[in-house]
């Protein structure tokens, strides 16, 4: 296959959205009278499918969200998990939010929006009536302390990175959509308001339209874009916050313990719901007793045979600009691989939340999980077009879940705004209409 000079539609990256973009655009041309076609379309990649933040992430799929947008958004995308599941190594196992007392209202929030737009769930009040919930439901062994409500979720629940990239490969390629591997973006040729090429390592192409499809490289292609490194913010109260930085990096803490997965099954032998425990209660050593942490802290995990083990993550923390390896996937990044502070913290977690973890600690695997996120103002994605002709999809952080966001964007690429995407347009940071915050210690929920 030739290295083509000229694509009507050129989408750049193949984690989850590109590739999602590029089938579902695919199927909207062919849907149309247009004269355009699957093989107007081609999707580029520096690396590979699945080479950055879409094959190492954890895989979950939630509809746990405290903003109103990301709920809509979410059930829409669980609905495109559920259409092709087995081929996308989707399993529904659904998902739990266990939480304490201060987030009682959020979760309580979350729950009622759920209902109201049909998304299926139940939740339960009260420190005894969790605890017999969990216990008698899920797991006998289930011990974790100050937890006064349980959202649980009947749909979504988590997929194989690999199978589900690769899934979404084929269906694109069906429709005639070419994909290149090893072509390095290095520039965006811009002229009347518009990209007329994008700049490769093999040549440029020219275009009629480009979708940037990012990731962790969201910033880099904002610079391509020439668009500010710093914005004004005007908060949900009304006041504006000067020169906010556009991108903030965060280390995403994931991890596996390597140990069987079905050491995880719950009391039917069964893969459980993705378990996300929030709590006050102090957190002690696992290893030897010793004070963790006296703050509100997190952690999420399933069994997991992609990873094999018990596979999750806790809580991120931002990482200094100028400590950002070039390529934050890459080999040599010191992100890549978590260290000990945090295999100490999960796996004592573990032990806090069922008793069979207690003496398990040292089982953690060395390996790639989590990396880094590239966190817009208020941590929530943005949707939008800039120029005339460039698509952004800068998820913050949020994308592999959003199967159905390529959807959408293939919708709007050929004219037809989405409503599902309105809330999350470049200019809600100028005109306040900003995404509201839980009392979560994630920044993304």
């Amino acid at each position: 296959m030739s290295f083509p000079t000229h694509c009507d539609y050129v989408i750049i990256g193949t984690g989850i959205h590109g590739l999602s973009t590029a089938w579902h655009l695919a199927l909207e041309l062919k849907n149309t009278t247009s004269s355009s076609s699957g093989k107007d379309i081609i999707v580029v990649d520096k690396s590979g499918i699945g080479a950055g933040a879409s094959g190492i992430a954890c895989g979950v799929i939630r509809n746990n969200y405290f903003q109103p947008a990301m709920q809509e958004l979410m059930a829409h995308s669980v609905a495109i998990w559920e259409e092709d599941a087995e081929k996308y190594g989707f399993w529904p196992v659904g998902y739990m939010q266990i939480s304490p007392e201060p987030m009682h209202a959020d979760a309580h929030a979350i729950y009622k929006r759920q209902h109201d737009i049909g998304y299926t769930s139940v939740f339960i009040e009260g420190e005894k009536e969790c605890m017999k919930y969990m216990k008698e439901n899920i797991f006998h062994d289930w011990q974790a302390k100050n937890i006064t409500s349980v959202l649980h979720e009947k749909k979504g629940g988590f997929a194989n990175n690999t199978k589900s990239l690769y899934r979404l490969a084929e269906k694109a390629e069906k429709e005639g959509v070419r994909i290149f591997s090893g072509v390095e973006v290095t520039g965006l040729k811009t002229g009347n308001n518009a990209v007329t090429a994008v700049e490769t390592n093999k040549g440029n192409i020219e275009c009629k339209y480009v979708i940037v499809c990012p990731g962790p490289w969201a910033k880099s292609f904002w610079d391509m874009l020439d668009l500010p490194e710093k914005i004004d913010v005007k908060d949900r109260e009304g006041k504006i916050h000067k020169d906010v930085k556009m991108w903030t990096y965060y280390c995403l803490q994931e991890g596996t313990l390597g140990v069987d997965p079905s050491f995880g099954m719950d009391n039917n032998g069964n893969k459980p719901p993705v378990i996300h425990v929030d709590t006050d209660a102090p957190l002690f050593s696992s290893e030897d007793g010793s004070l963790i942490t006296d703050k509100m802290w997190g952690l999420y995990y399933k069994p997991d045979f992609h990873f094999v083990g018990i596979q999750g993550g806790a809580a991120p923390y931002i990482v200094d600009e100028e400590n950002v390896a070039v390529d934050p996937y890459g080999i040599d990044s010191p992100y890549y691989v978590v260290g000990p502070e945090f295999a100490h913290m999960w796996t004592s977690a573990l032990a806090h939340c069922q008793k069979r973890y207690e003496d398990q600690f040292r089982y953690f695997k060395k390996e790639p999980s989590g990396g880094l996120g590239a966190f817009t103002p208020d941590n929530f994605p943005v949707f939008d077009t800039f120029l005339d002709n460039c698509y952004l999809i800068a998820d913050s952080n949020h994308g592999y879940k959003m199967i159905g966001v390529g959807k959408l964007v293939a919708k709007e690429v050929l004219g037809k705004k989405q409503s599902l995407l309105e809330p999350f347009r470049f200019d809600r940071y100028k005109t306040g209409e900003l995404h509201p915050v839980s009392h979560s210690p994630f920044p993304w929920s």
